[in-house]
């Protein structure tokens, strides 16, 4: 149902019926031909290069402004930035008839609309770079009123700040939010940085299914849907580790993808369900050796991103510098609790989760209480970059067994401002073994454990083959990317963060 008209609202379509009265069509369908700029104007305009800013035109949005009679100032925004445009009755109205300015600038148009303007760049007393506009036409009327902000000498300083509004009409928090924007801008650096440093290397962008019939790859609970033409149920990808290991058997070396995933799990200040994961996997390698790659690329993302490889969150300066911490999972359950938890059997780790007060249910395995002891009493206090290493092998059913510690496997989490970004394994590549490890994987959701992983045959096929000794990782591009931009929230780095319904 449609909402009630505001009496805003209902102003600006009243509005709307004038200008169509006037033969002035609000939405005009003709090309509007941009040459410059607000941020291009500002820059490189000057007393020397004038001469190339006699005719500009460009097109944004109507922010501000400034009524002085027979001459106005406005502010315009535009994809890059904003700019001061001075409109006069005479330049606009040479003649008779003054309706353009005095009835359509001055009574017909809103802050929001979208105009173009075409005129010369001057600079006014005040020493402010301005467009002096010589014709201007009507692109877009703007129907709902933006959000009022206030700003003082050109900075906004009371932005709005409501997460109701901020997530759900992005598109207005982007029109007045100007900070916003730089966010969603260092992001697609960020991604690029990382696309470059591999595509350097040798890795192959790829993409892989959405739509799985076996939701494999991780541990998490997926969404199901259902496909009609073969009578099927379907699953949301909750990773794609599993196909990108199939093209590695297939011959290829290095594969990686920025995947879109999708898990059927509760949602806070770190988790949506749906999200981004960068997947790579490389043949011929291990998990030391991506080790050390994981820290030149994340290096040199921060360095590409912000100019530095410093962030800061929270007042706290993250470091993205290689070398990184190593510490065993192990060791820093220890270090955290006091408790050696090495040589534990699941009713010891039960025993230690009461005494630790860590709520725990019977469908726990193993790995599952381990993984609860570290992420409520450890995981917050690894602010710095660090690698938590050698994990127990119910934890990592896709992983290598260690090659000299019994009862653990190689594989490594990153770990930065008290969050898991990036998880990697000498990938297990025995199909025997892999087969045994799914069937306690069965066990387990047996037992109730609704994120157990499914047994994927076809992949177990794909193993029989043949894989290549391979070292595989997986980064969660949401988080690496609210380190990277300063934010505490991955809403704040979504445009679209998933919200409960709205009424209208």
């Amino acid at each position: 149902m449609q909402a009630t008209l505001s009496e805003h609202e209902v102003v600006r379509r009243e509005k709307l019926s004038e200008l169509r009265k006037l033969g002035i069509d609000p939405f005009p369908a003709p090309l509007f031909e941009v040459t410059h700029t607000a941020e291009q104007i500002k820059k490189d305009f000057n007393e020397t290069t004038a001469e190339q800013f006699k005719a500009v035109s460009l097109a944004g949005r109507i922010m501000g402004v400034r009524d002085m009679g027979k001459a106005n100032f406005a502010v315009l925004q535009d994809s890059t930035s904003r700019i001061q445009i001075y409109i006069k009755r005479d330049d606009i109205c040479p003649g008779e008839d003054k309706t353009l300015f005095n009835t359509v600038w001055k009574k017909l148009l809103d802050i929001g609309d979208i105009i173009g303007v075409k005129g010369f760049v001057f600079t006014t007393k005040t020493g402010e770079t301005s467009i002096h506009v010589e014709h201007f036409s009507l692109l877009t009327k703007a129907l709902h009123p933006l959000p009022v902000i206030k700003e003082k000498d050109g900075e906004v300083f009371d932005a709005v700040t409501d997460l109701e509004f901020k997530y759900r009409q992005r598109y207005a928090d982007l029109i007045v939010n100007p900070g916003v924007k730089e966010t969603f801008t260092k992001i697609t650096k960020m991604k690029n940085a990382i696309r470059a440093f591999l595509n350097e290397r040798g890795g192959l962008e790829v993409d892989t299914p959405v739509l799985q019939s076996i939701p494999g790859g991780a541990i998490a609970r997926p969404f199901v849907t259902h496909h009609n033409a073969l009578d099927m149920p379907l699953y949301l990808r909750i990773a794609n580790e599993l196909y990108l290991k199939r093209l590695i058997v297939g011959g290829f070396e290095w594969v990686y993808e920025f995947s879109r995933n999708f898990r059927n799990e509760g949602m806070d200040r770190t988790h949506n369900p749906e999200f981004t994961v960068l997947e790579f996997y490389v043949a011929y390698k291990d998990y030391l050796w991506m080790l050390e790659t994981t820290e030149q690329m994340l290096e040199e993302t921060a360095i590409a991103t912000n100019g530095t490889s410093i962030t800061t969150v929270e007042g706290k300066e993250i470091d993205f510098k290689a070398p990184y911490k190593r510490i065993s999972i192990y060791d820093a359950i220890k270090e955290h609790t006091g408790f050696d938890i090495s040589a534990l059997d699941e009713d010891g780790l039960r025993d230690v989760c009461r005494q630790l007060k860590i709520d725990v249910n019977p469908s726990m395995g193993k790995g599952k209480l381990v993984d609860e002891i570290f992420g409520g009493k450890c995981e917050k206090h690894y602010i710095q970059p660090t690698f938590i290493i050698d994990y127990p092998i119910e934890m990592s059913p896709l992983t290598k067994k260690h090659r000299t510690h019994e009862g653990l496997v190689e594989r490594f989490e990153l770990i930065a401002n008290g969050k898991e970004i990036a998880n990697a394994y000498s990938e297990l590549n025995d199909p025997l073994e892999q087969r045994e490890r799914f069937e306690e994987q069965v066990k387990l959701m047996e037992r109730g454990d609704d994120e157990a992983m499914y047994i994927d045959y076809d992949f177990l096929r794909a193993l029989e083959y043949g894989m290549p000794p391979t070292a595989g990782i997986g980064f969660g591009i949401d988080r690496l990317a609210m380190l990277l931009t300063g934010q505490v929230s991955i809403q704040d780095v979504l445009f679209f963060p998933q919200m409960r319904q709205e009424v209208l």
